[in-house]
C-alpha cells in the first residue's frame, strides 16, 4: 500500500508540476489564431504552467480575430509572454497589438513590431469616415491595454495613426517591449523574478531553472485550416470546384465531379471567409464562369467566351490585394488558370457543335454513306458486306463480287447501293 501511495503521489507531481507551456505561431492573425492561442492557455492551467509563452511571427490579419486572442491573454491567471521570434520574424498590424497586450513582451535582435493602421482586407483604404470611427476605437483599445501594462501609450498610438515601425532595439529603448532576448533560454533566465500586475494581483514569475518546456504543437484541424486560409489555394479550390459542379451538371450522374466540386466549393468559401477577401472579384470570377457556359449554350462565335476571359481575368486580379497580409495571388497562378479555363470551354464547345452538325451514327439514317463490299454479282440483286454484317442489295447498275459499294438508301431489310468506284484488291 505504501508503495502504491508513493507511486499515486510521483504521477501527481509529476503531472502538476510547474511547467513553461509554449506556442508558435508564423501566421496571419485568422479565427484559427485564436482557437490555437485558447487551447494554448487552456494546456498551461490544465497543467498548472508558471508561464505561457507565444513565440509570434506574423504579418498581421483580422482585427476581430486579434480581439479574440487578446481576450484568451488577458483572462488566464497564468503569465502570458509574447515573444516575437526568431530573428527575422515581425509582428506586424495586429501582431503588434497581441506583442503590446501581452504581461511581458519581448523581442529578439533583428526583429520589427508596428504597422498597425486599420486597412480594409483588399488592402485599399478605408473611407475617411469610416476609417476615422475604426482608429478611434482602436486607439482606445489599445490605449487601455498600454496603460495596464505600462507600456508608451503616445508611440503604440502612433503605430495604429501613423504606421509607424520599430526595430526590437527602438521599442525597448522607447517602452513598448519589455526586453530583449536571442532565445527561449535567455528569454527564461531575464523573465525570472519580474512581478507583473494581473487580474487585480501583484504576481512574482518565480523560476528555479528546471521547469520542463512543454510545446503544444497545432493540431491537425489547425493546420489544415492555416493551410486554407491561402489566397492561392483557395482561388485554385474555387476553381476546381466550379469545374466540378459543371461537370456534374454537364453529364449527370458521374457523381466524383460533382462531390470532389461542392467540397472545393465549401473549402474554397471558408477559406476565402477567413481571408477576407474582395467580394467584387467572387463574383466577376462567377461571372466569368456563367459567361463560358453561355457560350456553350448558345454559341455566339466568341463574343461570350472574351467576355469570360476578361472578367475572370479582372476577378482573379482583385481577389486579394499584393498589400493583404495574407499574401496574394502571383500572376504566374492567374494568367495559366485563366487561359486553360478560356481553352477548356472552347474545346467543349467546338466538340459539341462538331457533335451537332455531324450526322447520326445510328439507325437506317446512320447507314447511309456507308461503304461495303459485294460478296456477290449484283445485277440487280445480290448480298452485300457492311460493317460485319450481310444485307441483301439491290442496283441500277451492275456490280460485281469483290467491288466495293456505297449505300444510297436503305428499305426495310434490303439496302440500294452504286459503286463506290474502287474494287477491292
Amino acid at each position: 500500500m505504501r508503495a502504491l501511495g508513493v507511486l499515486l503521489f510521483l504521477i501527481f507531481y509529476v503531472y502538476s508540476y510547474a511547467q513553461v507551456v509554449v506556442g508558435q505561431w508564423n501566421d496571419a492573425v485568422t479565427p484559427v489564431m485564436a482557437d490555437y492561442v485558447e487551447r494554448l492557455v487552456k494546456e498551461g492551467e490544465k497543467k498548472n504552467a508558471k508561464l505561457i509563452i507565444l513565440e509570434l511571427d506574423t504579418p498581421g490579419g483580422l482585427e476581430s480575430a486579434m480581439r479574440d486572442v487578446v481576450k484568451s491573454m488577458m483572462n488566464t491567471y497564468i503569465p502570458f509572454v509574447v515573444y516575437v521570434y526568431p530573428s527575422g520574424a515581425r509582428a506586424a498590424s495586429a501582431g503588434a497589438i497581441i506583442t503590446v497586450a501581452a504581461d511581458i513582451a519581448v523581442m529578439a535582435p533583428s526583429t520589427n513590431i508596428g504597422s498597425a493602421s486599420p486597412v480594409q482586407m483588399t488592402g485599399r483604404d478605408i473611407d475617411e469616415t469610416m476609417k476615422k470611427k475604426i482608429v478611434n476605437d482602436m486607439v482606445a483599445f489599445v490605449r487601455g491595454i498600454a496603460k495596464e501594462k505600462g507600456r508608451d501609450t503616445k508611440l503604440i498610438e502612433k503605430m495604429i495613426t501613423e504606421s509607424i515601425n520599430l526595430s526590437a532595439e527602438e521599442a525597448l529603448k522607447k517602452g513598448v517591449i519589455d526586453f530583449i532576448a536571442s532565445d527561449l533560454k535567455q528569454l527564461l533566465k531575464k523573465v525570472n523574478g519580474k512581478v507583473i500586475k494581473k487580474k487585480n494581483a501583484q504576481i512574482k514569475i518565480n523560476l528555479q531553472g528546471d521547469e520542463k518546456v512543454v510545446y503544444v504543437e497545432k493540431g491537425f484541424r489547425e493546420k489544415l485550416l492555416s493551410i486554407l486560409a491561402n489566397p492561392t489555394l483557395a482561388y485554385l479550390l474555387l476553381m476546381i470546384g466550379f469545374y466540378g459542379i459543371f461537370f456534374e451538371l454537364y453529364n449527370p450522374g458521374s457523381v466524383i465531379p460533382g462531390v470532389v466540386g461542392t467540397i472545393s466549393i465549401l473549402l474554397a468559401l471558408y477559406a476565402l471567409n477567413a481571408i477576407d477577401v474582395n467580394w467584387l472579384g467572387v463574383l466577376l470570377i462567377l461571372a466569368g464562369i456563367l459567361f463560358f457556359v453561355l457560350e456553350l449554350i448558345t454559341p455566339t462565335f466568341g463574343a461570350l467566351a472574351i467576355s469570360g476571359v476578361v472578367a475572370l481575368l479582372i476577378g482573379s486580379i482583385i481577389l486579394v490585394d499584393p498589400s493583404s497580409p495574407y499574401g496574394d495571388i502571383p500572376l504566374k497562378v492567374i494568367v495559366p488558370v485563366v487561359l486553360f479555363s478560356a481553352l477548356f470551354f472552347l474545346s467543349i464547345a467546338y466538340l459539341g457543335l462538331k457533335a451537332q452538325a455531324k450526322r447520326r451514327l445510328t439507325g437506317k439514317e446512320g447507314m447511309i454513306g456507308l461503304t461495303g463490299i459485294a460478296e456477290t454479282d449484283i445485277n440487280p440483286k445480290g448480298k452485300v458486306f457492311v460493317e460485319g454484317e450481310i444485307w441483301d442489295a439491290y442496283s441500277d447498275i451492275p456490280i460485281e463480287k469483290g467491288e466495293e459499294v456505297k449505300i444510297l438508301s436503305v428499305e426495310g431489310l434490303k439496302l440500294k447501293v452504286t459503286k463506290a468506284h474502287r474494287k477491292k484488291d
